[in-house]
Formats: C-alpha cells, structure tokens, sequence
C-alpha cells in the first residue's frame, strides 16, 4: 500500500449520478476505499435514482477539455477510469487529451487507462449517440490499455451477437485482431453464471468465476469493478492478480449493500475502510 500521506492519483472521467450509486461518485468512492486520491472530469448530468435514468445533459465539450487540461497539469494521474461519455463531441475531446497523454505524463508514460464504455444503462436509455459509439471504436480503443465491456456492451461495439461464453470469446478474438495490445474483459456479472473472460495482449484467454450473490443493490457494478480494477493495477498488480481482486472488493461490496431505494439499489462502496461485525 503507497504512503497515505502521498496516495497515487487516479482520474475518472465519466458522467453524475445524483443518487451516488454510478459515475463520478462512485469512482471516488473506489479510489478512497484503495488508498487512492480521486480527481474527476464530468462528461455530463443526469437524472437518475435507483428507479433508472429520466434525463441526461452532457457538458459543453470546450468545458470538458478545460478540465482535463487544468487538472492533470497539476495533479498527472497515475492511472485513468473512463466510463459514460454521451456525445461524440465530448469522445473527440477525449481522444484529442489521451493523443497528449504521453506529454502530460512523461513522467510515468504507461499509465493504464481503462475504458468502462457505457453505451446503455441498466433501463435501457441511451447513454452514448451512434457517432460517439463509432468514434469510441475507430479512435479511442487504440487509446486505453484496458476495456471491461458486458456482453450487451461486447456486443454493441463488435456488432456480433453475445449471449453465451463462446460468443463472448469469439467477440473478444474480432476485437483483439484489430486492438491487439488490450486486455479485455467480458464481464458477466449480470448472467446467471458470473465468469467473467479476460483476454491479454499475447492471447491467453482467463476464465474467473463469482459468486452470485443475490441482492437487489447492483447499480453501478461495471463501474465500480473498473475503478477497483484500475486502483489495483496502480497499486502494483499483475493483470490477473488485480481482477481478481478487483472482482473480491465488488463482492464485498455487494454483501455489505446498504437497502436503500425502491429499485437497484447502491452498493457498499467503503465497506474496506470499516471494521465488519
């Protein structure tokens, strides 16, 4: 663990959930839970609840780029989370910052930067227009290092179909041809069977199995599963090591749920930080 009073950075870039189950919230949440400073770049507002997303207002993109620009000048991540984008005007902007990343980090080059790409949300809302889903496939893959898609969301960005394990494997074979130096993660948190399949850059394929835990407080499990996933991999750990643990904080997570609202529910995000009975 790094010297909390020098804790490593880590951005979020992704959109405000109000009722602080997803999104920047929740990302900062992860980032304290590991021991990690949190900063954060808002992509755009919504309103939601536990009930679903009613609305989403994304940010003026010039504001955006302020952001990141003023940000990391001072505070350079170690590591950087992209989740909900919204807009093709805003995944320009990020695809023009992550051509400067190299720049702006020279210090530490080889940051990951991990890509949550939140296209749907969990009530069906469209939460990326059809351009800003081609730029994420044409100019900002070539740009992360991790990409940690559902299959609904493997599904949307190869164009094939994925609903049993075989087709997750064969989607992340069709996107590793063209983006061979991700590691890719098909998450199955959602299916009956959670084994989530992670393919590395030199082609090894890593069945991880869960447990299902049933419970009605799941919003916002990809997003905190990438957030967990990229405090680890700053943190020191190998890529299946921090899966793996990425995977254990969000049972954890998940056991310790608080029973609040009437629909999906949030997660426990700061169970770490408290002693459990």
């Amino acid at each position: 663990m790094k010297n909390p009073a020098n804790p490593p950075v880590a951005l979020t870039i992704a959109g405000f959930d109000p009722s602080n189950g997803a999104g920047i919230t929740a990302d900062l949440q992860v980032f304290a839970a590991h021991g990690i400073f949190g900063t954060s770049a808002i992509t755009a507002l919504t309103v939601q609840s536990t009930l679903g997303v009613a609305k989403t207002q994304s940010l003026d993109s010039t504001l955006f780029r302020h952001t990141l620009d003023h940000l990391t000048a001072d505070l350079p991540p170690a590591g950087i989370k992209i989740g909900m984008l919204g807009t093709a005007a805003i995944a320009r902007e990020l695809v023009s910052f992550l051509e400067h990343l190299d720049e702006i980090s020279s210090h530490n080059p080889h940051i990951p930067i991990i890509l949550d790409p939140v296209i749907l949300s969990s009530s069906g809302a469209t939460l990326l227009d059809p351009v800003g889903l081609q730029i994420l496939r044409t100019h900002l893959l070539p740009k992360i290092t991790w990409l940690t898609p559902n299959w609904q969301e493997l599904a949307l960005i190869t164009g094939e179909p994925v609903t049993t394990q075989q087709q997750a494997r064969h989607a992340l074979e069709t996107l590793a041809q063209t983006h061979p130096h991700l590691h890719i993660i098909a998450t199955a948190g959602d299916q009956s069977h959670p084994t989530d399949l992670l393919r590395t850059p030199t082609g090894q394929f890593h069945e991880l199995s869960g447990n299902r835990i049933e419970t009605t407080s799941t919003h916002g499990t990809g997003c905190a599963f990438s957030s967990a996933l990229l405090s680890r991999l700053i943190l020191g750990d190998e890529p299946l090591a921090a899966v793996t643990a990425a995977k254990s904080y969000i049972e954890g997570a998940l056991l310790h749920a608080p029973n609040l609202g009437h629909g999906r529910g949030p997660m426990n995000l700061l169970w770490p930080l408290h002693p459990q009975n």
